[in-house]
């Protein structure tokens, strides 16, 4: 007997059909007695707090700490006082490795010129040219700071709001808050062709349902492992599912509805979509030339930022509530202790694709509510150890990110770095507070959206953080 008579046997004969027939009538019985013990799908679509003004989010992490001084925050007072000592705040040394805290450092001068671009005049340099041109879509925020000058730290603190503890990711946030429009993807999704600092945290659920974690998704020619089917028959494959579904409604019944349980079965379910949903999302061979040469993708090419940035952009038409997309991982990234000079090929990497994206979602009538974001985990130093040195170190105290989209305001630059890029001087922007003017943007208000833990009602924001309201339209 083979596997497709032994269970059409099993399913259709007296052996265990009308114990499956008796469970399901006894568990819809149930239900029906009460509503407040039936199942109920974590990723069902939910309405945030008020009308949003974004529906989705892809989220651009520029692993490492890209500067901001040689790309998004024009210091010409640094230019004029390249080589010229500076007295480094003690607290500001403590980034610093033991053997290079001398309190005595030297500015140095960008690498790259800026320029005034678009209508708004924002002044950008030509480290990132293509994405200049999308200006007054940009919304720049110059006076970010994070709690952590250390990579791991400061990648969680960006992501999670945490430092120290392990907390849900914001894309896991997100997810639990809206749940999914396309029941056959996941409602998050992260690119990434290595893994970054922290690993997965970056992307976990921690204490939120398992659903909500995010799906790693590594460019190359099987983006999502085993998303092949294993069986061709699809007939069979939906008994087999249908026979395992059945169980897994008793078991979930008998244990009073367990949250993380559900979780755990509705991922099965994802996942047996996703063999329908994600073969046809990443498959590019219906996305025109033009569309191609616009991203600076080689058609057939799975690699490179390009590759990811169209993903995203296909992935948001089909209902992918949050997107990542992660250029490196925890090594060969913006982190230029040695030398500046590396930013530039990891600039080419993603500059003409991040450009193309978001002129892609302009002209599809979605850049208005997808919320496009730039970030990294912290920047880098104005200064340096020695004369003419060629690299920069870590800066938590200052740095820039922008949104784009979404409801955030183009064309606009909101708060100040000091003339030398080393504090922040005016409207600092704390992570908390970033990640409160996401939420809002998506509708919600983040002091509202929890999850009760371990006694507690946890939130991304903490017990802090306040909406920029500043850079809402």
């Amino acid at each position: 007997m083979n596997r497709r008579t032994a269970i059409r046997s099993l399913a259709g004969s007296s052996l265990l059909l009308p114990g499956i027939v008796s469970d399901l009538l006894a568990a819809d019985a149930k239900r029906a007695a009460s509503s407040t013990t039936a199942p109920t799908d974590p990723l069902a679509p939910k309405q945030p707090h008020f009308t949003p003004k974004a529906k989705r989010v892809i989220f651009l992490h520029m692993s490492g700490g890209a500067s901001h001084v040689d790309s998004w925050d024009y210091k010409p007072r640094l230019i004029a006082d390249h080589n010229q000592p500076y007295q480094v705040p003690k607290k500001m040394l403590e980034a610093f490795a033991l053997n290079n805290r001398s309190e005595v450092k030297f500015y140095k001068k960008p690498g790259w010129e800026f320029k005034q671009r678009g209508q708004s005049g924002l002044w950008i340099s030509e480290l990132f040219p293509k994405t200049a041109e999308c200006a007054d879509d940009l919304c720049l925020i110059r006076s970010m700071f994070n709690d952590h000058a250390d990579h791991a730290q400061a990648t969680l603190g960006i992501h999670t709001g945490s430092v120290t503890f392990t907390r849900p990711s914001m894309g896991a946030w997100v997810s639990y808050g809206l749940g999914t429009e396309n029941a056959n993807l996941p409602s998050f999704m992260v690119i990434a062709p290595a893994m970054p600092y922290a690993g997965g945290q970056v992307w976990s659920a921690d204490f939120l349902p398992g659903c909500h974690q995010g799906t790693r998704v590594v460019p190359g020619p099987e983006p999502v492992p085993n998303i092949n089917r294993r069986i061709t028959d699809l007939e069979l494959q939906e008994m087999e599912l249908g026979l395992g579904a059945a169980f897994n409604q008793k078991h979930l019944l008998a244990r009073g509805n367990d949250a993380q349980l559900a979780a755990r079965i509705k991922s099965f379910e994802t996942a047996y979509g996703m063999q329908a949903a994600a073969p046809e999302a990443f498959d590019l061979k219906k996305e025109t030339d033009e569309t191609h040469k616009l991203y600076g993708l080689e058609r057939g090419s799975t690699k490179g930022f390009a590759w990811q940035c169209l993903i995203a952009r296909r992935l948001a038409e089909r209902g992918v509530r949050f997107i990542e997309l992660i250029d490196t991982g925890a090594s060969g990234n913006w982190d230029a202790h040695g030398d500046m000079a590396g930013h530039a090929p990891l600039a080419r990497n993603v500059d003409q694709p991040m450009a193309a994206l978001l002129k892609d979602l302009k002209s599809r009538d979605m850049l208005k509510d997808t919320l496009v974001v730039w970030a990294t985990e912290f920047g880098r130093t104005p200064f340096n150890t020695a004369k003419d040195a060629k690299g920069r170190e870590h800066h938590a105290q200052a740095f820039t990110c922008w949104m784009a989209g979404g409801g955030a305001k183009g064309g606009f630059s909101y708060g100040e770095s000091d003339e030398h890029g080393n504090a922040v001087a005016a409207n600092g922007v704390h992570v908390h507070d970033f990640h409160a003017t996401m939420l809002h943007l998506l509708g919600f208000d983040h002091t509202r959206l929890t999850y009760r833990h371990a006694g507690r009602d946890y939130r991304l924001t903490d017990v802090f953080g306040n909406v920029v309201k500043e850079v809402i339209v």
